[in-house]
């Protein structure tokens, strides 16, 4: 499994990185299967240099706020209107709704909206099958719905927490995972409505008693410290652990 990170700018694309975005991709049936989690707020641009838009098969939205979702109305854009267009459907799963809301933003009339270029799926329960993806959710703590995903092939695992405050749920979505991308969108001693996001301190302490083997720290806003947030993560969690940057590619 290969994880290239897109963008991991927290709440609004910062001067060096998007919102979030991150590049999936293994291999299935003689290609690449790649699929985006989360495709947030300066995404797609960058995208283009990782993978021709043509070739991504699927999206999973961790929830419905601009910085995770809003580059699927250029996305649509492109699977409408490309000189080679239209293209095929493609899966994208998120919350409840999504289909209606992606075509609120961009201003569509809800039938057909984008069901034209997507096959919008809400999380189901349980493990489903993407591709030679096994994924798994769960509901993590944030204002809106938002969710939390495990991905597992050829033996290896992938959890990516999304957007979320203290929870347990994540924690045991996460147990054993080779690699945990986790938000870590403050520090101490900046108060945050509970239940919205992750410190640095507590995204390490999830870790920690999730048993994870490494631990990539995302979603860190352009005005916050990421050293600062290293720092506090590395005082809670002794196992490998770094900042995502725009461009990191990840082999698990």
């Amino acid at each position: 499994m290969k994880l290239t990170i897109i963008g991991m700018s927290g709440s609004y694309p910062g001067p060096d990185s998007p919102a979030s975005c991150y590049l999936v991709e293994q291999e299935h049936a003689g290609g690449v299967y790649r699929l985006l989690l989360d495709l947030g707020n300066g995404a797609l641009g960058p995208l283009q240099r990782h993978v021709d838009l043509d070739k991504v098969d699927a999206v999973l939205l961790s929830h419905l706020h601009a910085d995770h979702c809003i580059d699927l109305c250029g996305y649509y854009v492109v699977r409408k209107y490309a000189l080679d267009a239209p293209w095929p459907r493609i899966p994208v799963y998120g919350p409840a709704g999504t289909a209606d809301r992606m075509a609120r933003a961009y201003d569509l009339p809800l039938d057909p909206g984008m069901h034209e270029e997507f096959d919008f799926r809400a999380f189901p329960t349980g493990t489903f099958s993407l591709g030679p993806f096994q994924i798994r959710t769960t509901m993590v703590e944030h204002p809106v719905p938002a969710y939390a995903m495990r991905l597992e092939a050829g033996g290896r695992s992938l959890v990516y927490s999304g957007d979320t405050g203290e929870c347990r749920a994540l924690v045991e979505l996460a147990d054993r995972a080779d690699l945990f991308l986790c938000e870590a969108s403050s520090v101490e001693g900046i108060e945050l409505p509970p239940g919205l996001h992750l410190t640095g301190k507590q995204a390490g302490e999830h870790a920690t008693s999730a048993d994870v083997g490494r631990m990539v720290l995302t979603h860190i806003p352009p005005a916050i410290d990421t050293k600062q947030v290293f720092r506090e993560a590395e005082e809670t969690y002794t196992g490998e652990l770094e900042v995502a940057r725009p461009g990191a590619m990840y082999s698990l």
